[in-house]
């Protein structure tokens, strides 16, 4: 089951903020939102119709009196369509207009024939947010039930630091939705993701590690953050990042490290989603000197490391629902089943390195997913990005909450 996707207008005036924008359309888009853009004729000298077409997929709305094949009036057809406006950036001038009922284009018309809620993104010089024309119209159209997402503080295009900075296109995105019948299911939700290895150190140059990328544990921390889930990702060495306001990422080598980080973040998580490759086996002993190369062989001697997921399982809150991966190269289904019940977790979602184009070091995967109900889901080989999707998805029918639909 899905949750319903909204219908948006997007407003854009003229101001260097529009280009931020762009990013908040295709962040609408990816969860499944329609969107449709009105700009006016000075935001086309910061962005084009041509990328807001293409990103939007619809045709960009920018005069009034346009010649249309369509037998309605453009601004109250949009008007009627739309579940909410976001007008990004809000230009002094447009917030003007709105606060005393000018109507002498396509956006500002839009807005008086608007009875749905409205929602403004502020971008302009320091002095011109707090110049007391600009504050009485924001107090007008407050009055008025407009939600107002007030500027942050930061570097502004006309070299000063101060407040009139548009919010960030993330941000804007989850005010959007907060307490809306248009929410995502994990919106405010915390979730705990691991992803890559763990590298266990021999001396100071070497060490006894996995080929794992970290790249699936990234898609289930970018793709929850995106839904509105607060994300702790406790990652271990890679090169790949994470960009999203939701996400705090927490940065691990060696197992030990990775399972203090996770019993930190574990009990105010609700989900649990264990990703990572953490080594099985750790040197017994640091050598803090590099070993030299003076025997054909080296002897190591390993020592287990402490099982992460069994101990969360052990320590698990209530109502606390625990994700785990396996990587097995025989008895696939029989080794996660036991391995589902001897953690005592939820989920498992099995990865084979029988499957080609799946495992460490790739871009597709093929999982199965299993829960300790007997549900089986058999998967395709697929990016891991829509990998990411399946097992969200799966997860949220487990828990029985709806999610929105898949980008």
């Amino acid at each position: 089951m899905s949750n319903p996707s909204a219908h948006i207008v997007i407003g854009i005036t003229g101001g260097i903020a529009a280009y931020k924008t762009l990013s908040l359309i295709r962040l609408l888009k990816k969860a499944g939102h329609e969107v449709k853009v009105v700009a006016t004729r000075h935001a086309m000298d910061f962005v084009t119709p041509l990328t807001l077409q293409t990103l939007s997929q619809n045709k960009v709305c920018t005069d009034l009196f346009e010649p249309t094949q369509n037998f309605e009036v453009e601004h109250v057809a949009l008007a009627e369509w739309a579940d909410m406006m976001v007008v990004a950036p809000a230009s002094a001038n447009i917030i003007g207009k709105f606060a005393n009922g000018i109507a002498d284009d396509m956006l500002s018309t839009l807005f008086l024939a608007f009875s749905k809620p409205v929602f403004l993104a502020p971008a302009m010089n320091k002095n011109m947010w707090v110049n007391p024309a600009v504050q009485h119209n924001i107090g007008i159209l407050k009055d008025r039930n407009c939600h107002i997402l007030a500027p942050a503080s930061g570097f502004l295009a006309c070299g000063t630091d101060g407040e009139g900075r548009m919010q960030e296109p993330e941000d804007i995105f989850q005010k959007l939705f907060e307490k809306s019948p248009f929410s995502t299911a994990w919106n405010g939700k915390k979730v705990l993701v691991t992803a890559g290895p763990t590298y266990e150190p021999i001396d100071p140059v070497r060490f006894v590690g996995n080929y794992s990328s970290g790249l699936m544990g990234m898609q289930l921390a970018q793709k929850l953050a995106e839904q509105g889930a607060k994300v702790t990702l406790v990652c271990g060495p890679t090169h790949l990042s994470v960009n999203h306001c939701n996400i705090i990422r927490v940065n691990v080598s060696t197992a030990d490290e990775m399972l203090r980080a996770c019993l930190a973040a574990a009990p105010e998580s609700e989900l649990i989603i264990m990703a990572a490759a953490v080594a099985d086996y750790t040197p017994a002993l640091f050598e803090t000197e590099k070993i030299k190369k003076t025997d054909s062989v080296l002897n190591l001697s390993l020592k287990k490391t402490v099982d992460i997921l069994a101990t969360l399982g052990m320590q698990r809150a209530e109502k606390q629902c625990i994700v785990g991966f396996a990587l097995e190269t025989e008895n696939e289904i029989d080794n996660a089943r036991k391995k589902l019940q001897n953690k005592n977790i939820d989920i498992i979602v099995l990865n084979s390195l029988r499957n080609e184009g799946a495992g460490f070091q790739c871009k597709t995967n093929q999982v199965t997913i299993m829960d300790k109900n007997g549900k089986v889901q058999q998967g395709t080989l697929k990016g891991k990005e829509k990998v990411a999707d399946d097992i969200i998805h799966y997860i949220a029918d487990y828990l029985k909450i709806t999610t929105p639909p898949l980008p």
